[in-house]
């Protein structure tokens, strides 16, 4: 059983998007939809499936259309040892979420929204999740690699935030709120760069 301590999230002005939104500015609407314990297209058997981020899609897009931009920063929570996935089968899972993306029609003017795929900071193995993520470490290196290599292949962006942020060695997984600040600092310069 998780505590309530585990299950604990910063307060809303301390996470990323809002961060990010911060920068932007009032004339722009950053909508957050993160999930904590997202899977990409997994139904997740000890959490549930309503975890999984292919079901939430197309209720997200469709809720929040016209869409400029979809970020998608998943793949963490696939490196679970339950799920026993190799970066390359998480990168598919991945790919499957931006293929929806790019066929919707939720974007302005009845087009699809412009996609950004952020790689999220990589996993270390410490702390309270070590079992539930070993062998995470050295998968979550290789799937930045091939999360780079999906958003060529789908003519989508990319952002590694490996290079801005790391997670808090504490747990291992998750962001500290030097982290959360660092991440939508570098989401807000990315975005205004993309959308310009």
């Amino acid at each position: 059983m998780i505590s309530p301590t585990e299950k604990r999230r910063f307060a809303k002005a301390e996470r990323w998007p809002s961060v990010m939104g911060r920068l932007l500015g009032e004339e722009w609407d950053v909508i957050a939809e993160g999930h904590p314990g997202r899977t990409s297209v997994l139904d997740d058997p000890v959490d549930g499936s309503h975890k999984n981020g292919f079901r939430a899609l197309h209720a997200i897009l469709e809720s929040h259309r016209p869409i400029d931009l979809t970020i998608l920063m998943l793949g963490t929570n696939d490196l679970k040892v339950r799920f026993a996935l190799s970066a390359h089968d998480i990168s598919l899972c991945i790919r499957r979420l931006v293929v929806e993306i790019q066929n919707s029609d939720t974007g302005l003017n009845g087009q699809a929204p412009r996609v950004l795929i952020a790689a999220p900071t990589n996993v270390i193995e410490t702390g309270i999740f070590v079992e539930m993520f070993a062998g995470a470490a050295q998968k979550s290196v290789a799937l930045t690699n091939k999360l780079r290599d999906l958003a060529i292949s789908q003519q989508v962006d990319f952002i590694d935030l490996n290079e801005f942020a790391t997670v808090d060695p504490v747990d291992g997984i998750h962001l500290d709120v030097v982290g959360q600040a660092a991440v939508g600092v570098a989401m807000a310069t990315a975005v205004a760069e993309l959308i310009f």
